[in-house]
């Protein structure tokens, strides 16, 4: 070798090392000035209201107006993924970010056509390009994906790309990512689809405004065709699958998300716009339910059915509550939330409406509670009146003398005011604000005795709280909307003792049902507002609680809507569609009285509408009755006379013989003496009351310790 080719040499080498650390450097900078990598932490995806099980009830669109809903790869049909990776990327698996192969394909076709015939893009790319957009083509734009694919396979895993595409990938107009597209297509999640569904969404990304099937179906079924034949042609499909998926027929529009229980949804994206004001919506927020989606399309579809054959405008409300735990478990705040002439869009359960007769099972409860009545005490169904105020029946008729299980499972009207004059409306209004509904009385209006047939203004919730109560034995719990939300529901409060709880579900599962629907399964009453304008229907079993309601929303009176002939069976119907088996309500709590009228303690065989439940006063010449000991409000130790507690009792006034109750359950029976005693009080709050001969009650609550 000459000495001039050896220098020649030795300066191409040098050349050469300049050149590559020269390139080198370059390559730095132009990493450096591309910034940090983006691995997606900054997407923001549609809002999303799911049900017990992560069940899709109702997405929102981001803030900037794009459906954009989060999809992992296993939630995707997997022939789908199969299908993808074939067709855009098949050594998506083996390769680092870019495919040499594929480049060097797009390389040559590139020298042969002039121009770009495809680009080589791995998923990988097409995944940088999502995350960073660039307005062109060019070999600069090109090489910048290439730096950011690999980049992006140096911190990412192939499932984590994966799902980056499945998220983002444009389906035309403002759908971003397969799942958006399957539900907006094909009214479906993207679990499950057939052969020429997956074909449909893999061709869409390459074109999506020019193959968009709501506007360009042609162009779609052609793209798809043609993914089909290249898929197999590479074995991935055989033929027969081919040529029948190219038969089956494309979509022609795009169809509505999900709007389950749309008014929770909406209450839940109201409260984070309210916590978040700088925000339209909260990002990537997923709000878990405790709605069962089954259960809720169920009883959806049940009162679209119901609203449509009674038409006139009329929509029906349902609330179905788990006993044991007070999650609801279905919502329906009307019919039709894009159906103008419905309203669609108020919450119906959220309405302050006339509830009619369905709050007199807890007028019978408070005085069932008091020792007033039991079940089997004789009332008289007549005319009376009560000052200005004279109530009368449904059907304008009395019934005489008939028992108190009787005149709550007909719904007599004269016997609940009676008793409801002996309880007091205020109280009772209190006892069910205790429980956790919020009755409405009109403005700077103190309860009065019309309250117990509907002159108060209450929700189908606040129904459904108060049925729960019973249905839990008088122990009230607040309805539980969401999971995180049972740590935060206060200590249950007691509606009623559990003796006057039962005895009231006792009476209500006697009531007699609707057309065609066993008798004895469901403890409920009916109720119908004052014109025609609101017809309820409430009811239990041992496990689920259900409420329903129906009328116009606009307030207007329907003719002959009564809660027996458009309410009960609705709710009959929502029991079968919860389960087709009833669970029985829970066993009488121990001291329940089973007697019959003639049984029963002189007091109690017949109600006399004079006794008060604090103070009444006995017949001319006697002596008020009242407790003597313990006194009202009394704070007794008993502690020192475990294991055997004894508390002394004492009357004065009244005439004997004499009845003592414990929170409504009797504990001495027959005393012609004024003193009596309580064997095994057991500690806590306690309702004393005493009953005469002639039916007076003194009553004082307690606390032993």
């Amino acid at each position: 070798m000459t000495a001039r080719r050896t220098h020649i040499l030795c300066a191409l080498f040098f050349t050469a090392i300049i050149m590559v650390n020269a390139g080198g450097f370059a390559l730095s900078e132009a990493i450096r000035r591309l910034g940090p990598v983006p691995l997606g932490e900054a997407i923001t995806y549609s809002p999303l209201v799911v049900d017990r099980d992560g069940k899709l009830l109702r997405p929102f669109t981001t803030a900037d107006g794009y459906w954009r809903l989060p999809a992992k790869p296993e939630e995707v049909d997997r022939r789908y993924i199969s299908m993808l990776v074939a067709y855009e990327d098949k050594r998506f698996y083996s390769h680092h970010g870019v495919d040499p192969v594929a480049m060097l394909r797009a390389s040559w076709q590139i020298l042969r056509h002039g121009h770009i015939v495809s680009g080589g893009s791995t998923l990988t790319m097409q995944v940088a390009r999502l995350l960073e957009p660039r307005p062109g083509r060019t070999f600069a734009d090109k090489a910048a994906e290439m730096i950011r694919a690999v980049q992006i396979e140096n911190r990412l895993s192939k499932e984590q790309i994966l799902q980056l595409y499945l998220a983002l990938a444009p389906y035309g107009g403002n759908l971003e990512g397969v799942r958006a597209a399957s539900l907006a297509y094909f009214g479906k999640e993207p679990k499950r689809l057939s052969t020429a569904e997956a074909a449909m969404l893999v061709a869409l990304p390459q074109a999506p405004e020019t193959r968009r099937p709501d506007r360009a179906p042609v162009a779609a079924k052609a793209a798809r065709n043609r993914v089909l034949t290249l898929l197999t042609c590479k074995g991935i499909i055989n033929t027969d699958q081919a040529k029948a998926a190219s038969l089956e027929a494309a979509p022609q529009g795009r169809r509505l998300f999900p709007i389950l229980a749309a008014h929770v949804a909406e209450r839940f994206a109201r409260q984070d716009q309210a916590q978040n004001p700088s925000m339209p919506q909260k990002a990537n927020l997923v709000e878990t339910t405790t709605i069962s989606r089954f259960l809720q399309e169920q009883l959806e579809n049940l009162a679209r059915e119901r609203a449509t054959a009674l038409g006139g405008g009329v929509s029906v409300a349902i609330i179905a509550v788990d006993n044991a735990t007070g999650e609801v478990r279905a919502h329906v705040g009307g019919v039709g939330y894009f159906d103008k002439a419905r309203a669609g869009q108020i919450d119906l359960a959220e309405s302050l409406r006339s509830p009619g007769s369905t709050l007199k099972p807890f007028i019978y409860g408070l005085a069932f509670e008091d020792g007033l009545a039991h079940p089997e005490t004789l009332v008289d169904d007549r005319p009376a009146r009560f000052g200005i105020y004279k109530p009368e029946n449904f059907d304008d008729a009395f019934q005489g003398t008939v028992t108190m299980r009787r005149a709550l499972q007909q719904s007599l009207n004269v016997p609940a005011v009676m008793l409801l004059n002996s309880v007091g409306p205020t109280r009772l209004i209190a006892r069910l604000k205790n429980a956790g509904a919020e009755p409405e009385l009109p403005l700077d209006a103190a309860p009065g005795l019309a309250v117990g047939l509907g002159g108060a203004g209450v929700k189908l919730t606040d129904l459904a709280t108060l049925y729960l109560a019973l249905a839990r034995d008088g122990e009230a719990l607040p309805l539980i909307w969401r999971p995180q939300d049972r740590a935060l529901a206060v200590q249950p409060h007691r509606l009623f003792e559990k003796a006057a709880a039962w005895q009231v579900g006792n009476v209500l599962i006697g009531a007699p049902p609707p057309e065609n629907a066993i008798a004895g399964k469901i403890a409920y009453k009916t109720g119908t507002s004052y014109g025609y304008r609101d017809a309820w229907a409430v009811g239990y079993d041992g496990a689920n609680t259900v409420a329903v309601w129906v009328g116009r929303p606009d307030g207007a009176p329907v003719s002959d809507l009564i809660g027996r002939k458009a309410a009960a069976p609705i709710l009959f119907d929502a029991f079968q569609r919860i389960s087709e088996k009833r669970t029985p309500l829970l066993p009488p709590p121990p001291g329940v009285v089973f007697a019959r009228t003639a049984d029963l303690p002189p007091a109690l065989q017949r109600f006399r509408p004079g006794s008060l439940p604090e103070v009444a006063t006995s017949g001319p010449g006697d002596a008020p009755l009242a407790i003597s000991f313990p006194p009202d409000g009394a704070r007794v130790d008993i502690s020192s006379n475990e294991p055997d507690a004894t508390l002394a009792l004492k009357a004065m006034g009244g005439a004997p013989p004499f009845t003592w109750l414990a929170d409504g359950l009797p504990i001495a029976i027959g005393e012609e003496r004024r003193e009596a005693v309580w064997d095994n009080p057991g500690k806590g709050f306690a309702r004393l009351s005493v009953i005469d001969a002639k039916g007076h009650t003194a009553s004082v609550q307690i606390r032993l310790e």
